[in-house]
C-alpha cells in the first residue's frame, strides 16, 4: 500500500477541532438537567437562601405571576372558573362511572389536583381533572387484574397505587428531562389512539343509555357490540333511552349554537349541568327510579378522605400497578402537553414542558394520597376555560372550590340523577376526540406516521387499549430503528461560485468536484448498527467509479465525510480520508480510539470547503490535476 502524505498542501486550523475540551460525562449532564429543572434557566448559584429562592420560583410559577395579579384578572378567572365547574362537575361524575368508581371519586379528582396544578403549572388555560381516555385506560387495565364488581375495595386500592406510580413517573420525566420518552407516542399515534378510544367509550356508554344490567368488561368493539346485541333482546325500560337521547340532543344543539356564535360560549358549558338538574327533577317528580329508571343513588358527602394507607407499594400487585401507572402517565402527559401547547400558541406564551411534567406528577402523587385517580388536562374543559376568558390558573382554584361546595352541600341531590344522563354527557364530549382532518393531514404528509396512527386506532378498536398503544409504539420505534440502520447517504456537490455544498440529487445545479467524493450522512448519530451499512455504501461508490472511469485523472482520489470507520480500506485503495466538522462526542471518541492519529491530525477540518481545498491541493501535489 502506497503511503499518503500526512499533510495537505493547504494547512487548515484543525487544532481548533482537535484541541476542544472533553465533553461532559453522562452523569454531569444528568445532574445538570436536574439543576436546570429546579433552578431558573442556568442562573449562577449564590448563597443557600438564594438557591432555595430560585428553586421555589422554578417549582411554583405562581410566585412570579402572582405579584402582578389584580382584581380585573380575578373577575375574569372567577367567571371562567364557575363556567368550568358547571361543565366539570357532571363530567367528573360521568368519568368516574367510566373508570368503574363511585361518583364521588370523580369529584375528588376535580378538587385536589387542580389546586396543586394551579401553583405549579405553567399553562394559563389548561383545565385539570379526570378525562375520558385515561378513565377508560384505568378501568380496562385494572379490571383484568381485579374485578370491580366482585372486589371493589381491592380495585380502588389498585387505582390509587397506579395513580401514585403515574405521578412518580411524570415527576421523574420532568426532573431528569426525560420528556423524549413520551415522544415515542408520536402525535400521529395519539390521534389514532384517541379516535379508537372515543369509539370504544361511545359503545360502552350504551350500557347506561339503554339501562343494561349486565355488560361485558372487554373493551374491544366486537365484544361490546355482541353484549349490546344480547342486551337489546332482554326486557329494557325505554325511559332510560328516551331521557338519555333527549338530553344528548339538547347538549349537542347547545354546542352547535355556541360554535356558531361566540357570545353564547357559556351555553354549551352549562348544558351538561342543566341536563343533570332537569333530568334529576324529572325522575324525582315522576318517581322514575321505581319504574325502571336507573339512578346514581348514594354519593358520599364531604372532603376527600385520605387514601395513603390504601397504597400497595409491596405485594403481588405492585408490578402490575407500576405498569399501569407508567402507561397512564405517558397518555396523560401526551394529552395535557398537546392541549397546553395548543392554547399557549394561540395566546403567544411559552409552555415549559419539563415543569409541566413535574406539576402533573406532583398533583397526581398528592391525588393518590387523597382518594383521586389520574388527572390531566382536558381539551373540552380547557376550550371552555379559554372561551370564558381565563387569565391564569386561578380559574382552576375557583373550579376546585366550587367542587368542594358541591361535595359538602349537593351530594344528596344527586340521588335521583339518572345514570343515562351521565352516558349522554360522556357521549357529547367524544366527537372532539375524533380528528378526521388531522388524520387526513398525516396521510398527506407522512405515510409511515399514518400507519402508526392506523395501528393505534385498529389496535384499540379490535384489541385493547394496551394493544393499540403497543402497536403504535412498535411502529414508531421500528421507523426510528430503520432510519438508524439505513441512514440516507448523499453525495454532495458545490454550487458554482460559492462555498456551499449540497445534495446533487436534490439540487441539479450542484456539481461534483472532479476526483473528490463528498458525502453527507443524514443520521442523528453513528453507531455499531449503521457502521457496516455506511462503510459498504461509500466503498461501493468508490469501487464502482474506479471500475467505470477509464481516465485516471477523473478517478476518485479523496473522500470527504463527516464520520466513519473505513479509513483502512480507503487507504488500501490509495484514497485519502478527510473528516469535516465532527461533533463534540465524535471527536472525543476518535481521540480515545486513536483514530485521529491513523487518519492524520491535519486531515480533520472545521468545514467542508477547507477539506475540499486540502484535497485539491493533494491532487495537484500528486500530479493528478492539471
Amino acid at each position: 500500500m502506497s503511503s499518503l502524505p500526512e499533510k495537505p498542501a493547504c494547512r487548515t486550523p484543525s487544532f481548533l477541532v482537535l484541541n476542544s475540551p472533553d465533553p461532559p460525562a453522562p452523569w454531569h449532564e444528568l445532574t445538570g438537567s436536574v439543576k436546570h429543572s429546579l433552578l431558573s434557566h442556568g442562573k449562577k448559584l449564590g448563597s443557600f437562601s438564594k438557591c432555595i429562592t430560585l428553586a421555589s420560583y422554578a417549582l411554583f410559577p405562581v410566585l412570579q405571576w402572582g405579584r402582578n395579579y389584580d382584581l380585573k384578572m380575578f373577575r375574569s378567572d372567577l367567571l371562567a372558573g364557575l363556567t368550568l365547574a358547571s361543565l366539570g362537575i357532571p363530567q367528573s361524575i360521568g368519568y368516574a362511572n367510566l373508570a368503574k368508581l363511585d361518583p364521588q371519586y370523580g369529584l375528588y379528582t376535580s378538587f385536589v389536583p387542580p389546586l396543586i396544578y394551579a401553583v405549579m403549572g405553567t399553562s394559563r388555560d389548561i383545565a385539570i381533572g379526570p378525562v375520558a381516555v385515561v378513565s377508560l385506560l384505568i378501568s380496562s387495565m385494572i379490571q383484568k387484574v381485579v374485578d370491580p364488581s366482585l372486589d371493589p375495595i381491592s380495585y380502588r386500592k389498585m387505582v390509587f397505587t397506579a395513580t401514585f406510580f403515574a405521578g412518580i413517573f411524570q415527576a421523574s420525566f420532568g426532573l431528569f428531562r426525560l420528556g423524549f420518552l413520551v415522544d415515542f407516542l408520536s402525535h400521529a399515534a395519539i390521534v389514532g389512539f384517541m379516535a379508537g378510544a372515543a369509539i370504544v367509550i361511545g359503545l360502552q356508554q350504551l350500557k347506561g343509555l339503554l339501562g343494561i344490567n349486565h355488560f361485558t368488561n372487554n373493551t374491544d368493539v366486537v365484544s361490546v357490540i355482541k353484549a349490546v346485541w344480547i342486551a337489546v333482546h332482554q326486557p329494557l325500560h325505554p325511559g332510560n333511552f328516551l331521557i338519555g337521547c333527549s338530553f344528548l340532543i339538547f347538549i349537542l344543539i347547545t354546542r352547535f349554537l355556541g360554535r356558531r356564535n361566540r357570545k353564547y360560549f357559556w351555553l354549551p358549558a352549562i348544558a351538561p349541568l342543566l341536563s343533570v338538574i332537569l333530568s334529576t327533577l324529572l325522575v324525582f317528580v315522576t318517581k322514575g327510579d321505581k319504574h325502571g329508571i336507573k339512578t346514581i343513588k348514594h354519593v358520599q358527602r364531604g372532603l376527600n378522605p385520605s387514601s395513603a394507607k390504601q397504597l400497595q407499594l409491596s405485594g403481588p400487585l405492585t408490578g402490575a400497578s407500576a405498569k399501569i401507572g407508567l402507561i397512564s402517565a405517558a397518555i396523560a402527559l401526551a394529552e395535557a402537553l398537546a392541549v397546553g401547547r395548543s392554547f399557549a400558541t394561540i395566546k403567544g406564551y411559552q409552555l415549559d414542558g419539563n415543569k409541566e411534567m413535574i406539576a402533573m406528577g406532583c398533583m397526581n402523587i398528592a391525588g393518590s394520597l387523597s382518594s383521586c385517580y389520574v388527572a390531566t388536562g382536558s381539551f373540552s374543559r380547557t376550550a371552555v376555560n379559554f372561551s370564558a376568558g381565563c387569565k391564569t390558573t386561578v380559574s382552576n382554584i375557583v373550579m376546585a372550590i366550587t367542587v368542594f361546595i358541591a361535595l359538602q352541600l349537593l351530594t344528596k341531590l344527586l340521588y335521583y340523577t339518572p345514570i343515562t344522563i351521565l352516558a349522554s354527557i360522556i357521549l357529547s364530549a367524544l366527537p372532539g376526540l375524533i380528528d378526521l382532518r388531522e388524520a387526513c393531514n398525516i396521510w398527506e404528509v407522512d405515510k409511515m406516521d399514518f400507519l402508526a396512527s392506523a395501528g393505534a386506532f385498529f389496535g384499540v378498536l379490535f384489541g385493547s387499549v394496551e394493544i393499540g398503544l403497543s402497536v403504535a409504539i412498535i411502529i414508531s420505534f421500528t421507523r426510528i430503528i430503520l432510519n438508524l440502520i439505513w441512514p440516507r447517504i448523499e453525495i454532495l456537490g458545490r454550487i458554482q461560485g460559492t462555498d456551499i455544498f449540497c445534495s446533487i440529487r436534490q439540487y441539479s445545479v450542484a456539481v461534483r468536484t472532479q476526483g473528490l467524493l463528498i458525502t453527507r450522512i443524514n443520521s442523528c448519530f453513528l453507531c455499531f448498527m449503521n457502521a457496516n451499512y455506511i462503510r459498504e455504501r461509500i466503498l461501493s461508490w468508490v469501487i464502482e467509479e474506479k471500475d467505470a472511469m477509464e481516465n485516471a485523472k477523473e478517478r476518485t482520489r479523496s473522500v470527504i465525510i463527516d464520520m466513519t470507520n473505513i479509513h483502512k480500506k480507503l487507504a488500501s485503495l490509495e484514497i485519502q480520508l478527510a473528516i469535516a466538522n465532527p461533533g463534540w462526542q465524535v471527536i472525543h471518541k476518535m481521540k480515545k480510539a486513536k483514530l485521529v492519529d491513523r487518519i492524520g491530525r491535519s486531515w480533520i477540518f472545521l468545514a467542508v470547503p477547507q477539506a475540499v481545498e486540502a484535497c485539491l491541493a493533494l491532487k495537484r501535489e500528486s500530479g493528478h490535476l492539471c
